[in-house]
């Protein structure tokens, strides 16, 4: 059965979103639900990806908070880091739009990279592509393997 967007998203943010993943907000609210759902969908029709994968990222990476800031310096809803964005020819990578369009699309990017394998793409965006290819599979920090068991439940969640 699946839960209300409201409630699945209250539930991911209590349970991921503040679960030490590293950012630091700068702002302390996150953006209502319909918001975030609103974005990912917009962003995942673009991109051919599920809607509750998106926002699954978002919800862990950010909480739906598009000013947090981690503390290696990723940004905004999907934790874009500047070469990220950069890439994306983003002005402002805590524009909410903006943000969720690129992370999505680079999301896109590793699904084909690692054949729609959603655990070694979500893996790869956590650590990045070069960590996963190295162990061949999930990278064995314990960051990554924490983050790739967030996204999925909250994946399995929306």
């Amino acid at each position: 059965m699946k839960r209300p967007a409201a409630a699945a998203l209250a539930i991911c943010a209590l349970l991921y979103g503040c679960s030490g993943a590293g950012y630091l907000p700068y702002a302390p609210h996150a953006l209502a639900p319909q918001q975030i759902h609103v974005l990912s969908a917009g962003a995942a029709a673009a991109n051919g990806l599920p809607e509750g994968l998106v926002r699954a990222v978002i919800m862990t990476e950010s909480a739906g908070d598009p000013s947090a800031v981690s503390t290696a310096g990723a940004q905004g809803l999907m934790q874009l880091m500047p070469a990220t964005a950069q890439s994306c020819g983003i002005a402002n990578p805590f524009e909410a739009n903006e943000n969720v369009s690129c992370g999505a699309s680079y999301l896109k990017a590793l699904m084909v990279r690692y054949h729609n394998d959603v655990t070694l793409a979500v893996a790869a965006y956590n650590a990045g592509p070069g960590a996963v290819d190295a162990y061949r599979g999930v990278p064995p920090f314990a960051e990554t393997r924490a983050y790739v068991q967030r996204v999925l439940a909250a994946y399995q969640a929306f």
